[in-house]
């Protein structure tokens, strides 16, 4: 059906779309179904593929009707804390990184602590030293492991060849019998060095890390907190005023908190380097002992006092060759 141009019809459905906002700018109207495309301005690109993104996202603050207060109330309290906490940062940020910098140049004082700091450097070159023991018994370990491999191919080797070279039956047959030996006891040997290299692993890497990181939490507090203070005392010594008081109120609560903080993890620091030192010595007593006995076993050819030493250190016997038959086992 047709309309024509002069109907009275026709001149109302031309007002209402005339008075009628247009598209891009009824966000607020709800659809039902999918969303029908819609002209975007020039410029705009939407991707094919990308997902309609409806009621996902907080609308914005200039499409928020003007008679939803509470709705407003909402929408600004998020962003002013996320605000309060960027202002908070980086206040505390310039604080700890102005106070670091005059440490440096000699203008600003910090609060040292000479018997824990001490402590806390000699902790550091210890878990140097560890760690470099860690590294050689590795590399000790790896290279050992090679050996029992190439012992244990030497061995079938001999073995092989005693059936098969009746002349040199028997040469062959002791040869590939002291190989079967020396693998056996150097997969006892490779035992005892996984176990010693896990057990320093996890002192070095587990016991004293965990120690220090309470101790870089240690150090940063101290920053804060001498940088606090040289507010602190900044602002004690300036001429007195009503924002001046205020300020002061505020340095002084800021101070508190940070000194709490900071003596809190003082003791915290004290506490772990007190029990890490005990537990160090104990576990270092143990994998010590049995480092000397295993390899002064091993390679004095004493067979049962490198059973001893394993059985004795709770170690369980693997085999590097267990996932395959092994011909010792034939």
């Amino acid at each position: 059906m047709s309309l024509s141009g002069n109907s009275p019809v026709d001149r109302k459905l031309h007002e209402m779309m005339r008075d009628a906002p247009a598209m891009n700018e009824s966000s607020n109207a709800v659809h039902s179904g999918t969303t029908a495309p819609s002209s975007q301005p020039d410029g705009y690109y939407q991707h094919p593929n990308s997902l309609p993104l409806n009621n996902t996202a907080a609308p914005a603050t200039n499409n928020v009707s003007p008679t939803s207060p509470n709705q407003n109330g909402d929408l600004l309290k998020p962003q002013q804390s996320k605000i309060e906490t960027i202002k908070n940062w980086s206040i505390s940020t310039y604080k700890c990184t102005k106070q670091l910098m005059f440490e440096k140049l000699g203008k600003s004082s910090r609060t040292v602590d000479t018997e824990l700091e001490s402590q806390i450097e000699q902790l550091r070159d210890t878990q140097r030293k560890y760690s470099n023991i860690l590294r050689l018994s590795r590399a000790l370990a790896s290279h050992f492991y090679h050996v029992v491999q190439t012992q244990h191919a030497l061995g079938e080797a001999f073995s092989d060849l005693a059936q098969k070279s009746p002349e040199l039956q028997e040469e062959f047959l002791y040869n590939s019998e002291t190989q079967r030996n020396l693998t056996k006891n150097g997969e006892t040997l490779l035992n005892a060095l996984n176990f010693f290299v896990s057990s320093v692993n996890t002192l070095c890497n587990k016991t004293i890390e965990d120690t220090l990181l309470t101790i870089r939490q240690y150090e940063t507090a101290r920053i804060e907190y001498d940088a606090y203070r040289t507010d602190l005392e900044m602002l004690i010594q300036a001429p007195r005023s009503d924002a001046g008081t205020a300020r002061l109120e505020e340095a002084t609560h800021n101070f508190e908190q940070h000194k709490e903080s900071f003596e809190r993890l003082r003791s915290d620091v004290s506490v772990k380097l007190k029990f890490l030192d005990e537990n160090r010595i104990k576990v270092m007593h143990k994998q010590l002992l049995l480092f000397h006995n295993a390899i002064s076993a091993y390679f004095s050819g004493n067979q049962q006092a490198l059973d001893a030493t394993l059985k004795q250190f709770n170690i369980k016997i693997k085999s590097p060759n267990s996932s395959i038959p092994s011909w010792l086992e034939q």
